[in-house]
């Protein structure tokens, strides 16, 4: 994307085979702009490797859970829960939420040794093509490719693994969005350095100490005992400009006016208060209506405002005391200004012991010691508008999830979640296994199920009207059979048979369910069926979408029959699945679509064919 907005600008500064001539650019800027080989920043193995992934297509297809989105509770949530890889979910949901994302929450691998961080991707390519999409050599790219497939815990593997997909968080957030993200001393400082580059230093809002334990670990005095009690969370915004002040909004009681004062109706305060030792300030006593603050106190305005006061007449001595007037309309802010504290205390956002308690509270002990609370993303999103989309692409055991529910409990707001979790297999022996959890999305599933259903219990009336449901999806790569029938797939009168089982693979809810994600419609879209002379397609504004087989002549004719007689309906793209349709029909349909365009009837209709 960066280099077509040079492409755009500086089309003359590259070289035929589509590369940028820096020394042409350094001429075409003159003295403007010092280009230097040299500068700060942060460098790792494999970093333009990370920003390569960033621009590649998923190849993923979107499986919707069609038993568990079909029940009461989940058929109209805008909650979703996505199990796959997180990049891949991501590049799905930049189709349909780019700039949308009021918050993010993430808590990825602190790559502490113990947490099983290890990257190790799965995307083939081959020396001489990865050498030739980095402009590196060959030797360099075998390089990058031995470390990308032997499976690594270093820094620069871990800085591979987050690089990506923080860039594509970036891209999700609103223009006043905000990103919180988890990690302690192993990360912290190349967090800090890789997020500088990628949000851009001047939109980090600071990083906040949680005190994540109180429990000391009795190891003994034999040794220098130095122990953690507390993780960072880095906060970042999408625009820092853009960032609303950090306020509460909380009405206080209704103003009474009791006394009489020379303007009407007023309220008196006392402007004196106490102090002690180090904390006197001559400066604030002075004499206001002629008379000293009393002995052991100070004035609480300072003199400029004294005098002020004393012009309009709103300082009166009552009962000995002076005091200051206040009339309604002196009344000017009624917002409660809240701090955002850099430090959050266990006592207010909770502990990693409470958060393992109450997962075992849902599901039996399952082998998580590391947890984060649902206190903590409470007092998080407490500072954030109530309302809006919140994303946690590591959900693990489902904390956020949960916490975006409660949030809305607490406040009366209208938060929705997009949760992600690949589907990791638990290790055999493992006490999830024993418990009967095969993958880690599994957890998170079943955990969110039951913190709605206690949500729901505890709050029967509240309940009523919450979005305690969620969609479920699954992110599955397409198989490498179904990949060679794609390539040499032609579409002519005799291939329908030889295709038929890649329907049954996808099945037309997953195609259906990719193809809208695919068009910017969302997880959550919900598209009209349209019957064709009894064959079923799907409208949902701008496309309508045929793909099973079976379309027949009145079927076609019903289709455009629509086009040219009902005015509400007018999407401005057919998409077939190319496997279902025969050369013939994809020509009937191409010679339709000239027909109402030459009717002068929805001339910008087009055929797009999908396989």
């Amino acid at each position: 994307a960066d280099l077509e907005v040079l492409k755009k600008h500086f089309g003359m500064c590259f070289n035929s085979d589509g590369s940028l001539d820096l020394e042409k650019l350094k001429a075409r800027l003159g003295d403007q702009v010092a280009i230097s080989n040299e500068g700060y920043e942060l460098k790792f193995l494999g970093k333009n490797y990370a920003r390569l992934l960033t621009s590649l297509e998923t190849e993923t297809v979107v499986v919707p859970d069609e038993k568990h989105n079909a029940k009461p509770e989940n058929a109209k949530s805008k909650n979703v829960y996505i199990s796959g890889d997180n990049l891949d979910a991501l590049k799905h949901l930049l189709k349909s939420k780019q700039g949308q994302v009021k918050c993010i929450y993430i808590d990825p691998p602190y790559n502490t040794g113990s947490d099983g961080f290890v990257y190790n991707d799965s995307f083939g390519f081959k020396v001489e093509e990865l050498a030739s999409k980095l402009s590196i050599s060959e030797d360099e790219a075998q390089r990058i490719l031995d470390f990308t497939k032997r499976g690594s815990a270093s820094h620069s593997a871990w800085l591979m693994f987050m690089y990506p997909r923080l860039m594509l968080a970036r891209e999700l957030l609103a223009k006043d969005g905000v990103i919180f993200i988890s990690i302690d001393d192993n990360e912290q400082a190349n967090l800090k350095l890789m997020c500088d580059e990628i949000f851009g230093e001047e939109n980090f809002v600071g990083n906040i100490l949680w005190e994540s334990t109180t429990q000391p670990d009795n190891i003994g005095s034999a040794r220098f005992n130095f122990q953690k009690k507390a993780e960072y969370i880095a906060m970042y915004s999408r625009r820092r400009d853009q960032l609303g002040p950090f306020v509460l909004e909380e009405q206080k009681g209704e103003k009474k006016y009791p006394h009489q004062g020379k303007y009407g109706k007023c309220r008196f305060e006392i402007i004196e208060r106490s102090f002690e030792g180090a904390y006197a300030r001559p400066t604030m006593r002075f004499k206001i209506l002629g008379q000293y603050p009393r002995e052991g106190k100070q004035w609480q305005i300072g003199e400029e405002l004294a005098r002020d006061l004393e012009k309009q007449g709103k300082v009166e001595i009552v009962d000995g005391v002076v005091k200051r007037a206040v009339y309604p309309e002196d009344e000017v802010d009624e917002k409660c200004y809240k701090p955002f504290w850099s430090i959050f205390p266990a006592r207010e956002a909770g502990t990693s012991m409470q958060g393992k308690d109450l997962l075992c509270e849902y599901l039996g002990h399952i082998g998580f010691d590391t947890v984060k609370p649902v206190q903590l993303l409470l007092k998080c999103f407490s500072y954030l508008p109530n309302t809006g989309l919140f994303v946690d692409f590591f959900s693990g055991s489902g904390t956020t999830a949960e916490a975006v529910m409660r949030s809305n409990l607490l406040d009366s707001g209208s938060r929705t979640f997009i949760a992600v979790q690949i589907a990791a297999e638990c290790k055999d022996g493992s006490t999830a296994r024993e418990a009967g959890y095969n993958t880690i999305d599994a957890i998170g599933l079943a955990r969110v199920k039951k913190a709605a259903a206690k949500i729901a219990e505890e709050n029967p009336l509240l309940a009523k009207t919450m979005d305690l449901g969620f969609k479920h999806y699954t992110l599955k790569e397409v198989e490498g059979k179904t990949l060679d029938k794609i390539e040499k797939f032609v579409p002519n009168d005799n291939a329908l048979a030889a295709t038929d089982d890649i329907l049954k693979e996808f099945g037309v809810e997953t195609v259906l369910a990719t193809w809208l994600v695919h068009d910017g419609y969302g997880f959550s879209a919900e598209p009209k069926v349209v019957d064709l002379d009894g064959y079923k397609a799907y409208w949902m504004e701008k496309h309508i979408y045929l793909i099973e087989p079976g379309l027949s002549d009145k079927g076609i004719s019903a289709l455009f029959d629509k086009f040219e007689t009902e005015g509400s309906f007018n999407p401005g793209n057919v998409v077939v699945f190319g496997y279902s349709f025969s050369w013939t029909q994809l020509e009937a349909l191409k010679n339709n679509l000239l027909k109402i365009a030459a009717n002068g009837t929805n001339k910008h209709v087009l055929l797009d064919k999908r396989y």
